[in-house]
C-alpha cells in the first residue's frame, strides 16, 4: 500500500522504515526539516517537499499518517491537510494526542467526508527492530481496509505463549494491534497504557532507591548490605515474577553505570499521566498508585534522588527521551 508520513522524528522515520522493509509499502515522507526526509528518500521513500507536493504525489484514495508532538503542531497540520484532501481520503494521528480532541477532529473530518482515525503507538525508538503495538480508534471498514499497514509495522506473535482460552478472539490482538472502538478509543486506551507505565517506573526506582541505601550508616552495621544493584536488576530479569522490557532498560543502564550519574533524575510527564488521572476523576476511579507517580515526577523537578535518575534511564532507554539541559 501507498502512505504518507508527516513527521520524520524518532518515531515517524522508523515506522516508515519498518513499512518499506516488512511489508513493501511505499512511503511519500514531509518533514520541516528536508534533510531527514532525503535521508529516506535514499532507502527507498519518495520526498516531498511540502504537504501540498506530498498530497499531489499519494494515489487517491490518500492515507496520510501524522507523527507529530501533540498538541498546536498536530493540531495545525491536519487543519491544512483537511483542505488539501478529498471525500474518501484518510488522516492517522498516530502521536499522543488527547482522546477528547480526537472526538473533535474525526467529527470535523466527517462533516467533509474525511476519514479519521486515532492510532495510540507503542515502540519508542525501538519499533524498528521490534514492532510497534497499536491501539486503533476509528472506523472498522477503514481499520480493516488499512490493515496490511498495521500488519506490517506490528511485532508479531513472537515467542509469547498464547493465553489460554483465547479461541475465537480477534487474532490481530496477539499480533500486537487492536482496534478499539470508534475515534478517539485508540488514544484513550493508550492513555491509559501511558498512565500505567509511570507507575511500574516509579515501582522500579523506589525499589532501587532502597536496595541502593541499604548499606547507609543510619542502620545498624548488622543490618547493612553493600548490593550490587546491577547485578541484581539482571538476576530479577532471568525467572523472577516482575520482569518487562521496562527492567530490560533498567539493567542495561546499570551495567552501563551503576551510579547513573550521566542522568540528572529531573523527570518530565508527556501529559498522558495527567490525562488518566483526570479519566480517573471523571469515573470517579480510585487510581492511587497513578496519581502517586505522576505526583513523583512533579518532586523531580525540585529536588533529585537515586530513584528519579532510574526514571530518567528508562524514559531515555524507551523514547530517546533527553532531559532538560542544566538540570543536575
Amino acid at each position: 500500500m501507498q502512505i504518507g508520513m508527516i513527521g520524520l522524528g524518532r518515531m515517524g522515520a522508523n515506522i516508515v522504515r519498518r513499512l518499506m522493509r516488512n511489508g513493501g509499502h511505499q512511503a511519500v515522507v514531509y518533514d520541516k526539516n528536508q534533510k531527514a526526509a532525503a535521508e529516506l528518500a535514499g532507502e527507498g521513500a519518495t520526498a516531498a517537499v511540502s504537504l501540498d507536493d506530498l498530497v499531489k504525489k499519494l494515489t487517491a484514495p490518500r492515507t496520510v499518517w501524522v507523527m507529530l508532538p501533540a498538541g498546536g503542531i498536530t493540531e495545525a497540520t491536519i487543519e491544512e491537510l483537511a483542505t488539501r484532501l478529498a471525500p474518501g481520503d484518510v488522516i492517522i494521528d498516530g502521536g499522543n494526542t488527547f482522546w477528547q480532541d480526537d472526538v473533535r477532529r474525526g467529527k470535523s473530518l466527517a462533516a467533509k467526508q474525511i476519514h479519521y482515525i486515532d492510532v495510540g503507538t507503542s515502540g519508542g525508538i525501538w519499533g524498528l527492530e521490534r514492532g510497534y503495538c497499536m491501539m486503533i480508534g476509528g472506523e472498522k471498514n477503514i481499520v480493516d481496509r488499512l490493515d496490511p499497514i498495521f500488519a506490517a509495522m506490528a511485532p508479531g506473535r513472537g515467542d509469547i505463549p498464547r493465553t489460554p482460552g483465547r479461541d475465537g478472539r480477534d487474532p490481530r490482538v496477539e499480533q500486537g494491534y487492536l482496534h478499539t472502538g470508534p475515534v478517539g478509543s485508540g488514544h484513550f486506551v493508550k492513555m491509559v497504557h501511558n498512565g500505567i507505565e509511570y507507575g511500574l517506573m516509579q515501582a522500579y526506582a523506589e525499589g532501587f532507591d532502597i536496595l541502593k541505601n541499604a548499606a547507609i550508616d543510619a542502620l545498624p552495621p548488622d543490618h547493612r548490605f553493600s548490593l550490587d544493584i546491577a547485578d541484581i536488576a539482571e538476576v530479577w530479569r532471568r525467572g523472577s515474577v516482575i520482569p518487562s522490557w521496562l527492567l530490560d532498560l533498567t539493567a542495561s543502564a546499570l551495567a552501563g553505570n551503576h551510579t547513573l550519574d550521566q542522568y540528572s533524575g529531573f523527570v518530565e510527564d508527556s501529559g498522558e499521566g495527567r490525562w488518566t488521572i483526570n479519566a480517573a476523576i471523571d469515573e470517579a476511579v480510585p487510581a492511587e498508585v497513578l496519581t502517586a507517580a505522576l505526583f513523583a515526577r512533579f518532586r523531580s523537578r525540585k529536588e533529585h534522588t537515586f530513584a528519579e535518575r532510574i526514571l530518567s534511564a528508562m524514559r531515555a532507554g524507551f523514547g530517546g527521551h533527553k532531559e532538560p539541559q542544566g538540570e543536575r
